[in-house]
């Protein structure tokens, strides 16, 4: 390098998902350009950042997002700016969001090119993920186009019938052509059959109140809907991946056909690792209304074992930013209420809180690191990401793993009035945090890059794990606890 670099995060202990290194981390034109043994001096720099005593990880990558979502008359109350700004004040510097078509009028094509025209408001990095709702002759040439865009992925709900569901025939051929484009199938798994005549029920019986979701999405819907993905995806040799697994039994369906050679993965949120039930029986049910909704303790604790058991593959926040007064307008009845959190901010310290619990205070942080930003990343293809390493985008994290904070929903920056979270003492806060090689947050409070933020365009899925696979990790020191 002719002249000195932009930036040195100096003495930290860097951290991967493989191993771990004490090094200064050298930054230029917003990559990672080299790590220098902790040992050797410190590289001179137009900035210095001293990391001692802390960890440096890489930064986040939230693959589970929705941006201004329209879902019937509801739209979720954020834009590109608050919602990038929230996921770097929380140590994340990529998100994936969904171009999902607001109704039937809109095709799949257009929905995510309308996402990529708003993210160019981002304060960081973006991809997308596609979403096809209704099966129609169009479809391939669609899929072909957003390929090419580098978009590779492809949601689907197995339920919502009359807005968002895909039926089993669309789910089917959607496989075939992402199998044909290298790409991946996200589902949203839940039996609708079973959900529609439970809600039915419920409803018949006058119990459809906020107060009784949980009742009426049971765990076998969920299990069950699983069940049936996979089998269309050994049929059709289709990778796929399940977001928001609420149940160690959806987790394990999963595990059963990773043994049998399948290419299928687990997602689950932070609020389904550290909120039970009970939450619907307090003062304020509405502010946990999702789907899934949240499960029993039992299911709760199991669930956490599987993460720690390194059965789930990536934890996402399945960020959606409604506020009380959207959520209140009708808890009376779920079927007209917005169902989904806000959780980008707070996706690292609940993640992180939810492993040490598990683990009884001792989880390694490479594990975290692994469902924080190294998996999703590799899963979703996405280059220059989850690695801290040369060559790699300078996407950085600075945080004391001891540190503790409590969740005030009021100070956070999610563009709504609460957090299901608030009042937490949560560990794995970020103090600083660099988002390709800019400083954006640091002790002095957040520095506002403007809309600087990139679409990402992301590799064929196949291609990029072998590639991954092929890759040899840069290990310095083996990982310890």
């Amino acid at each position: 390098m002719s002249h000195a670099p932009d930036l040195v995060i100096a003495h930290g202990t860097v951290v991967n998902s493989f191993g771990r290194q004490a090094a200064h981390v050298v930054v230029h034109g917003g990559k990672i350009v080299q790590l220098v043994d902790a040992s050797e001096p410190v590289p001179a720099a137009a900035r210095t950042v001293d990391a001692a005593g802390r960890m440096v990880i890489p930064g986040g990558v939230d693959g589970h997002c929705h941006v201004a979502q329209v879902t019937g008359r509801f739209r979720t109350l954020d834009d590109y700016r608050t919602t990038s700004t929230a996921a770097l004040w929380g140590g994340t510097t990529t998100i994936i969001d969904f171009g999902i078509p607001r109704d039937a009028r809109e095709t799949p094509l257009a929905a995510v090119l309308h996402k990529k025209e708003l993210a160019r408001e981002s304060r960081c990095d973006v991809a997308l993920h596609g979403s096809v709702v209704q099966w129609d002759e169009t479809v391939p040439w669609q899929l072909e186009q957003l390929a090419a865009e580098g978009v590779r992925s492809v949601k689907m709900y197995t339920t919502n019938r009359g807005t968002t569901m895909a039926d089993g025939d669309t789910i089917l051929k959607v496989m075939r052509e992402m199998v044909r484009l290298d790409g991946l199938t996200y589902i949203h798994a839940e039996h609708d059959p079973i959900i529609a005549d439970c809600t039915r029920q419920h409803a018949d019986d006058g119990r459809i109140s906020i107060e009784h979701l949980h009742r009426t999405r049971p765990e076998l819907a969920e299990e069950i809907s699983v069940k049936e993905t996979l089998a269309m995806a050994e049929y059709t040799n289709a990778p796929v991946y399940f977001v928001h697994q609420s149940t160690p039994g959806a987790v394990d369906l999963v595990a059963e056909a990773r043994s049998r050679g399948q290419e299928a993965y687990s997602e689950t949120c932070p609020h389904y690792l550290t909120l039970d039930d009970t939450v619907y029986g307090t003062s304020f049910p509405e502010w946990y209304a999702c789907c899934p909704p949240m499960r029993s303790p039992e299911t709760v604790a199991a669930l956490r074992d599987r993460l720690a058991a390194g059965a789930i593959h990536t934890v996402a926040s399945d960020h959606s930013c409604y506020d009380l007064a959207q959520k209140r307008e009708r808890t009376d009845d779920i079927r007209a209420m917005p169902h989904g959190l806000p959780g980008v901010e707070t996706r690292m310290p609940v993640t992180f809180t939810a492993m040490m619990d598990a683990a009884g205070g001792a989880a390694r942080v490479e594990d975290f690191v692994e469902v924080f930003a190294a998996g999703p990343a590799r899963i979703n293809a996405l280059p220059g990401k989850g690695i801290i390493a040369a060559g790699f985008d300078a996407d950085l994290v600075v945080f004391d793993p001891a540190q503790e904070r409590a969740v005030d929903g009021a100070a956070l920056h999610m563009g709504t009035d609460f957090s299901p979270f608030d009042g937490r003492t949560l560990t794995g806060w970020p103090d600083v945090v660099v988002s390709a090689g800019r400083v954006v947050l640091d002790a002095d409070g957040f520095h506002d890059p403007g809309p600087v933020g990139r679409f990402v365009a992301r590799n064929g899925f196949r291609e990029h794990q072998a590639a991954a696979g092929a890759a040899s990790a840069p290990i310095t020191v083996p990982a310890t606890r």
